[in-house]
């Protein structure tokens, strides 16, 4: 790798998944710091959001669209790929064929493209599987209870692999539960968005199992900050967690959501347990401190509160 640098004004960035939830804020972020950005996917969630952003629509299948997207790029932001672990466990095969394979054909596109650095963006709720011990360092094992948090994994050491044998330079980002704006209610992952969108119409909220599922919540502009500040590191090390450190009881969540909505009529709906759901998942944080000077610095409830504002918006 040569030509390090120490900001990303004036660099060619492209966001894989840029339409989406994380996509969206990353563009913009990358944006005002002067980087040249381009967006690659299915479609935008707001496109009003992504102006100034080069937008491609294409499929991650799509071998010749993701080689013209890549093409000229010196930084390439993976945002895409995978299903959601519940369903990804009735369709195993078909979760690895829209994740890991997708990637591993883009890594052969980056490599003949002589990109600079691929950000991934992996699950901090999904590698690890059932934790031995709270919080969970990155050193911890990874032993995934869905095919979503395998195919995650796998797109981690396809990277190791690559920079083992061609000295393609990488990070791994393991991203706890991330909530805030531009988030879907609607798609099934996202509690705090499903649970918000609910709760402010007056709905009641579905609860998959007796509510005490603990969980590492962390507002997006948190998240945006961690991958820009990955993007140029230079260190040893490659795979960081990026979470708050702190753990939520589901049902805590739901109660602190009723109070900023100021709806505290609502109505929880137990169902079955899932068992893609680790009872306890809280991420150790202390490396990414540490080597990129990164903290989470969003106070629970202002996250919470921003999300709220959000959603009244759409709503409206």
């Amino acid at each position: 790798m040569d030509g390090e640098k120490t900001s990303l004004r004036g660099v060619s960035c492209l966001v894989l998944g840029g339409g989406g939830f994380i996509g969206t804020h990353l563009c913009q972020a990358l944006l005002r710091q002067g980087a040249q950005v381009s967006g690659f996917g299915r479609s935008r969630t707001d496109p009003r959001a992504l102006a100034g952003v080069v937008w491609t629509s294409g499929e991650f299948a799509d071998r010749t669209a993701l080689a013209r997207a890549v093409e000229g790029c010196e930084v390439v932001f993976h945002l895409l790929g995978g299903s959601i672990p519940d369903s990804s466990n009735r369709d195993p095969l078909g979760d690895l064929l829209s994740s890991a394979v997708p990637s591993l054909q883009l890594l052969e596109i980056c490599r003949a493209s002589m990109v600079r650095k691929v950000l991934f963006v992996s699950s901090g709720g999904t590698v690890y599987g059932i934790p031995r011990a709270i919080p969970i360092p990155e050193s911890a094992p990874t032993d995934p209870i869905s095919a979503y948090g395998i195919s995650k994994l796998a797109v981690e050491k396809y990277l190791a692999l690559y920079h083992y044998l061609y000295a393609c330079d990488y990070s791994v980002l393991r991203v706890a539960n991330t909530f805030g704006p531009y988030q879907s209610p609607h798609r099934r992952q996202g509690l705090i968005a499903a649970f918000m969108h609910r709760i402010a119409r007056g709905q009641p909220v579905e609860i998959w199992g007796d509510g005490r599922v603990v969980r590492d919540f962390i507002y997006i502009d948190d998240v945006v900050d961690a991958i820009l500040a990955a993007s140029i590191y230079d260190g040893p090390h490659h795979v960081f967690n990026v979470g708050a450190g702190v753990g939520r009881s589901v049902l805590e969540v739901v109660t602190d959501i009723a109070d900023v909505l100021g709806r505290p009529d609502v109505i929880p709906i137990h169902k079955p347990g899932r068992a893609t759901d680790v009872p306890v998942n809280v991420l150790d944080i202390a490396l990414i401190r540490r080597e990129l000077g990164w903290s989470p610095h969003t106070d629970w409830r202002d996250g919470l509160q921003r999300t709220a504002d959000w959603i009244r918006t759409v709503q409206d």
